[in-house]
């Protein structure tokens, strides 16, 4: 007779560890909630209140995660920021549509649970839906043991918010002669990491011992929500894009009407310091354009006499200035010249 005894826990599942997650999760407080906990975590469902103010509400939903980031956290040991990723790649896709995000919620899967990185990851998506004004309101912790490596995990982001209809952003509402505004990124923001470790790993680049790329390639997504929806409500935005994955060139077309084009001059952007690290090191005009957002996180599409008053919006860092115009043509985006790297 086999005497051996199978427990959850000899499988390399931990639910004690996982409860204990959760009781963190439900407890933890903020700077700007104070003592107040984050409602519904735990339970089976969330339950959350529509804003009455919304005359004719339209709901809007996304999706997303942070890539091979998390490698890069990984080696650096350095936890606290993709959080802040997670939330941003969702919401700043949201705000495109003219949505203000109400709740979000996360999945994270791993190896074995590791209550210090977890912590440390939850702290960050706490703190991104900080600077959104949205709830975290649940999410799923999974331990996979023989899924993920030792050490590996991955985390995928969901962002719920609410539009409006007359205030949703429509590709119909840009017009020719529409500016098209560039508004600088922090940084790689969470795209294109894979060619970025492929350079590093080619290059035999330690990034532990190398300080400008320590700091640049853990930076965290700037979050445009604030910024943006004060545009929206003031009817001062006729279109916008997050620049993500597929960079300009991508992005842009999918919020332009057929028969418009935007006509975009790459000599005018701002690029920043690691995009011509990545530029010297051996990465072409191209692919730069095709896998990053080279400086600009998020393009607006306006009327012309608003300039002064969207830029009143923002700080000096991300304050938006002009990259292109809205013409007529078939090819939904024109990208001419060369940026100044």
């Amino acid at each position: 007779m086999n005497k051996k005894k199978f427990t959850y826990k000899k499988s390399g599942v931990d639910i004690k560890a996982a409860d204990s997650f959760v009781k963190f999760i439900s407890n933890i407080s903020s700077k700007d909630k104070g003592k107040k906990k984050l409602g519904n975590i735990g339970g089976f469902g969330s339950i959350s209140n529509i804003p009455k103010h919304f005359k004719n509400p339209k709901i809007v939903a996304c999706t997303d995660g942070v890539g091979t980031k998390i490698e890069i956290a990984n080696k650096l040991n350095k936890f606290d920021t993709i959080g802040i990723d997670l939330v941003a790649m969702s919401v700043n896709d949201l705000i495109v549509q003219g949505a203000k995000p109400l709740f979000f919620l996360d999945y994270i899967s791993i190896n074995k649970i590791d209550l210090k990185k977890l912590k440390s990851i939850i702290k960050g998506i706490i703190k991104g839906c900080e600077i959104s004004k949205c709830d975290l309101v649940g999410g799923e912790t999974a331990e996979m043991p023989g899924t993920y490596e030792k050490g590996k995990f991955d985390i995928a982001g969901f962002a719920v918010g609410i539009a409006d209809e007359r205030k949703i952003l429509k590709k119909k509402k840009i017009k020719k002669n529409n500016l098209v505004l560039a508004i600088p990124s922090s940084g790689l923001h969470s795209n294109g990491y894979s060619l970025v470790r492929n350079l590093l790993k080619n290059k035999k680049i330690n990034i532990n011992k190398n300080y400008f790329l320590k700091k640049e390639l853990i930076k965290p997504t700037k979050i445009y929500v604030n910024e943006v929806l004060k545009l929206i409500d003031k009817n001062l935005v006729n279109g916008c894009a997050n620049i993500t994955g597929g960079g300009l060139g991508d992005n842009i077309k999918r919020v332009i009407p057929d028969d418009l084009c935007a006509n975009i001059d790459l000599n005018k952007i701002h690029s920043l310091e690691i995009f011509r690290w990545l530029k010297k090191n051996g990465i072409n005009d191209n692919e730069m354009l095709k896998t990053f957002n080279c400086g600009v996180g998020f393009c607006l599409m306006v009327d012309s006499k608003n300039l002064k008053k969207i830029n009143s919006f923002f700080s000096n860092q991300f304050k938006p200035y002009v990259i292109g115009k809205i013409i007529f043509g078939n090819k939904k985006v024109k990208l001419n010249g060369k940026i100044n790297w």
